[in-house]
């Protein structure tokens, strides 16, 4: 497998549709007003888990950090200032524009993320990541390396993440039943993103089970300290489950661990 030729591929499919996709997000405009008067992007989840940044982090690193909603969220969580690294310029263009729009103490690197600058080494007291983000990484322990390896001594990570469960189940049944094609919780196959417009890059991603996220971050060296399970999905792929029905199964989960 060409690791790196799959991720420019994945790069050039997000600068494609880099507008298209912030302007999904909220225009611009909207997010800067609301980022400026103290609004956070991150889930009431997060910010319960997160708590108050102020007393330790003087510095959160956004792996994969899109265009900038969540680096930008843990400001307002309490971090002394944020850097993003994301493989689409274009999409950290649109970070750049926010950032500078409220002023924030807050760096872009655009890089694979398996090639993270070393100059971040041992810089970050807290690394953030998730959200449909992990599915786009090739390979979950050099991914978990290079959280290891930007963390400072005692700095923690982060993760909120889309559970493995959803991957298996049909999203256009109106209940849990399994996808013919792809409802196989332990599938190794990779899968092409399909958008609504058509585009040059035609991005590949694969899905990840529970035990390969939680073990890949035990195997870089860093310690575990919690796990949670949620019922809520953080978007809404499932739109003809009934609610009640719905929350009868995990959706979401958020790992918390820490450098020795």
């Amino acid at each position: 497998m060409d690791i790196p030729a799959i991720h420019r591929e994945t790069g050039a499919f997000w600068d494609e549709i880099a507008d298209t996709y912030s302007h999904g997000e909220g225009c611009e405009a909207e997010v800067i007003e609301f980022l400026r008067s103290g609004g956070n992007y991150l889930l009431e989840s997060e910010q319960q888990l997160l708590g108050d940044l102020a007393p330790w982090c003087r510095r959160a690193i956004h792996l994969q950090c899109s265009g900038g909603l969540d680096a930008l969220s843990l400001l307002r969580q309490g971090a002394a200032e944020v850097v993003g690294v994301d493989i689409s310029e274009g999409l950290l263009a649109s970070a750049r524009r926010k950032a500078a729009a409220i002023d924030a103490p807050a760096a872009w690197y655009c890089s694979d993320l398996l090639q993270t600058p070393t100059v971040l080494n041992g810089t970050a007291d807290l690394v953030y990541t998730g959200k449909g983000a992990l599915c786009w990484m090739m390979d979950l322990a050099a991914w978990a390396d290079v959280v290891a390896r930007v963390l400072a001594p005692g700095g923690r990570v982060f993760i909120l993440e889309g559970h493995p469960l959803d991957w298996i189940w049909d999203k256009n049944a109106p209940g849990y039943l399994l996808d013919q094609e792809h409802g196989n919780y332990f599938s190794t196959e990779l899968r092409e993103r399909l958008f609504s417009r058509v585009t040059q890059a035609t991005p590949r991603y694969r899905q990840w089970t529970l035990g390969e996220v939680v073990n890949s971050v035990i195997n870089a060296g860093l310690v575990l300290d919690q796990l949670h399970e949620y019922p809520e999905p953080f978007w809404d792929q499932f739109p003809h489950i009934p609610h009640d029905t719905l929350r009868r199964l995990p959706h979401t989960f958020a790992l918390l661990a820490h450098k020795p």
